[in-house]
């Protein structure tokens, strides 16, 4: 993970791009990644933690019944976390994560490793649904954050 920060972080400096994150299974992971590299400063704006339904609510202004009828873990809450952070932001790339990374927690419908991950670069928006089948509540967080990575990079070239 630390190659593929630091070529994001000179990549996204070369072109004069800022990016935010907003995560909630991640934990600030993403963010850390980032913020590890020297000189992350001139690319990185922020990096939200919103890990409760609340904070999703209050800080990323996710409206209440998105998450009541779809889940905090969900194609729509993740669509809607990432369009309110861009606005938030105003970064050229704004990445939202959300998702179960276990051991508890999971459903037959959402199962532990269910992971949605948001994108918007040029009012262009993605949404990934990743399932990452027997690991652990930590593999699951560095899994996703090496598939974001990997995303952003692959959109920015």
């Amino acid at each position: 993970m630390k190659k593929l920060s630091e070529k994001i972080v000179r990549l996204l400096k070369k072109k004069k791009l800022k990016i935010s994150f907003a995560e909630s299974c991640t934990g600030g992971l993403l963010s850390s990644c980032i913020t590890k590299v020297s000189g992350s400063s001139k690319i990185f704006t922020m990096g939200l933690v919103t890990y409760s339904n609340q904070a999703k609510i209050n800080i990323l202004r996710v409206p209440e019944k998105t998450i009541k009828n779809h889940g905090a873990v969900s194609f729509e809450t993740c669509a809607s976390m990432v369009k309110n952070l861009n606005r938030i932001s105003k970064t050229n790339i704004s990445v939202s994560i959300t998702g179960v990374a276990g051991p508890n927690g999971g459903t037959k419908e959402k199962p532990v490793g269910l992971v949605y991950v948001g994108l918007i670069k040029n009012n262009q928006i993605f949404i990934k649904k990743y399932l990452f089948k027997n690991k652990k509540r930590n593999s699951i967080q560095k899994a996703t954050v090496n598939k974001t990575l990997n995303l952003i990079l692959s959109i920015t070239k």
